[in-house]
Formats: C-alpha cells, structure tokens, sequence
C-alpha cells in the first residue's frame, strides 16, 4: 500500500511538474499549474507576488482551488476586496514557512518530535504537522485540518506541497 501511495504520488509529480524548468519560482509554479487559479489570483490580490517570487527559500502550504470552494460562501469574494488586503496577506502568509521542508524532512521532524512537529509561519503563527494514516497533516490555530495532497513541487526559490484545505491564523 505505501508503495503504491509513492508510486501514485510521484506520477502526479510527474505530471504537475512537467513543462516547468527548474528556473521557475514558486509564482511560476503555481501560476502554471489549473489547480491553484484561486491562490493565484489571492496571491496578486495581496500584493504578494513579488515576495514570493524573491530569492527565499520558502516552503509554501498551497491550497488547491477546491480548498477555497470549501470555504463558507462569499469568503474568498469578501477577502479579494481591496479593503481586506491586510487580512488576505495575513492568511496567506500563514501559509509560508521561512526555509525549504522537503517531505522525508517534516517526516522525519514529526517523527523525532513524538509525532507532532511545529513551525512558524511567515504570518508569525503556529501550524502543527503530523501524520495521518502516510499522511501529513496541518493543524491551524484555530484546530481546522489539512492534508498534504502533493509534496515536493520543486521551485528555484523553494518547494510547494498542495493541501486539501484552507489553513487560518488566530
């Protein structure tokens, strides 16, 4: 079972990354990619493109379009408004860790920290990894979850995993 889990990982990998050289930075993989349009468009709205785009390194928790079509009806609407900038950031950030977390590292990291392994965000808060069934697992501030649906979409300033859900700072 794990084996196949690898093999069906890295044949997404495979697909997703195909057609990006390895120049292309975190902007640039997710602009080219039809499962981050939403994030993409948050991402200029909030004037973090070029933040994004410098040097890093950056792990980014991206969320995939139907994380954001989780979210209660009107939020993504209400955040893309020029009025709430600073809070589109905030969240947005919260999803950028400082450094670059391949996937063996946060595996290895939650499993040398009794199973649960925390970073701080770019945003300044807390998300706690760990494992659920092979899978790593976020849990935000206020206790919402996601998982890790893709790891280790390779950037030149940093890497990219995809996550099921929306995570938010207190």
């Amino acid at each position: 079972m794990k084996i196949l889990k690898i093999t069906t990982v890295c044949a997404f990998l495979l697909c997703l990354t195909a057609g990006f050289s390895q120049s292309d930075n975190i902007v640039g993989v997710a602009a080219g990619n039809e499962n981050f349009t939403t994030l993409v468009t948050a991402v200029k709205s909030a004037d973090l493109v070029g933040t994004l785009s410098s040097e890093g390194p950056f792990t980014v928790f991206a969320p995939v379009n139907s994380a954001f079509s989780a979210l209660p009806d009107g939020t993504v609407e209400s955040l893309l408004k020029p009025e709430n900038k600073s809070t589109l950031q905030g969240i947005l950030t919260y999803h950028v860790v400082s450094g670059e977390y391949m996937a063996k590292d946060v595996i290895k990291a939650i499993n040398d920290n009794n199973g649960e392994f925390n970073v701080k965000t770019v945003a300044g808060g807390d998300i706690t990894l760990s494992l659920s069934d092979g899978n790593v697992m976020l849990k935000d501030a206020k206790g919402g979850m996601a998982k890790v649906v893709m790891a280790d979409v390779d950037a030149s300033n940093g890497v990219v995993h995809a996550i099921d859900g929306v995570v938010m700072p207190k």
